[in-house]
């Protein structure tokens, strides 16, 4: 995970180990850091800023007597991340839940993002994630486009234990959620997941039929699903969405498969949402908060 942004980072401790810096060298070892950083699907106007950022450690170390061990150095230079990474509280949701729950209400969360970015397997994963803390949900199958995303979403929910509301394909997207809303209520189940239709290519269109849902069931929360593996594309993917819709939070899906990095330290920089959670496998189960920690480790040890 991260294989490449840790090759970024490494090799520039061990280029640093030994030499001492002058203010050539630092300009030097800073453009080809923003560089390595770019070739690793981070946005120019991230590896700008972390390029700043490291020019002004550079330049604490220059004070300094170098030589320290490359660890040391790795662990200096990760701290420059903490500028771009923002996030999301997994936390702080379930408290907003628990207010919901307790008027009477239940907590809506609407989901956005484009096709193949893991958004309906996000859902379940989320719903199984919030049964095993207590808050039992309802999906909404309103990605009514798709040819066998009704089907699969059932499945997902048979095996996360949670109920799907559906209709047939090519009905009202917003009805469909606006039925899981009003069942959820009368049910008292705490929380509805709307699963939405995405594009290979975002249009108008798309973005239309997302606006008209969050006007209709007007959701507590709206989480944009990005693919990790997507790179750029997921940032800019992102930023359309929070455009048109509004978003809230970040989960960033396939993780665990990502061996650049660069969508984990962009997106939420360049959206300014925090990420809530990150996909980490094929299972109900790989669904982990999201920590600026996590990638930290992920860039120092491999973690």
């Amino acid at each position: 995970m991260l294989e490449g942004l840790r090759k970024a980072f490494r090799s520039l401790a061990e280029e640093l180990k030994t030499r001492a810096l002058s203010e050539r060298e630092v300009e030097r070892y800073v453009e080809d850091f923003k560089l390595s950083l770019i070739a690793n699907d981070v946005a120019v106007e991230v590896a700008e800023k972390l390029g700043e950022e490291l020019a002004e450690k550079l330049k604490a170390l220059r004070l300094r007597r170098l030589g320290e061990p490359g660890a040391e150095i790795l662990a200096k230079i990760s701290e420059i991340l903490d500028s771009v990474l923002r996030e999301g509280s997994l936390e702080d949701l379930l408290r907003r839940i628990e207010e919901k729950r307790r008027s009477g209400e239940p907590f809506v969360i609407l989901f956005v993002g484009p096709n193949g970015s893991g958004k309906t397997t996000t859902v379940a994963k989320l719903a199984s994630l919030l049964k095993r803390r207590g808050y039992p949900s309802l999906i909404a199958a309103s990605d009514t486009f798709r040819a066998g995303a009704i089907e699969q979403l059932r499945k997902l929910g048979e095996e996360a234990g949670v109920r799907v509301v559906g209709q047939r394909y090519g009905a009202d997207p917003a009805a469909v959620a606006m039925d899981a809303v009003l069942s959820a209520k009368a049910n008292r189940i705490p929380v509805v997941l709307i699963d939405t239709a995405g594009r290979t290519e975002i249009d108008r269109n798309l973005l239309e039929e997302m606006r008209k849902i969050k006007r209709v069931v007007n959701p507590d929360a709206v989480i944009y699903v990005g693919d990790a593996l997507a790179g750029n594309a997921a940032v800019e993917q992102a930023k359309s969405f929070d455009e048109y819709v509004g978003v809230d939070y970040v989960i960033l899906a396939k993780l665990d498969a990502d061996a650049r990095g660069g969508s984990a330290i962009s997106i939420s920089y360049q959206t300014g949402k925090p990420i809530l959670l990150v996909g980490t496998g094929q299972r109900l189960e790989d669904l982990k908060p999201f920590t600026k920690e996590l990638i930290r480790s992920a860039i120092i040890s491999g973690g």
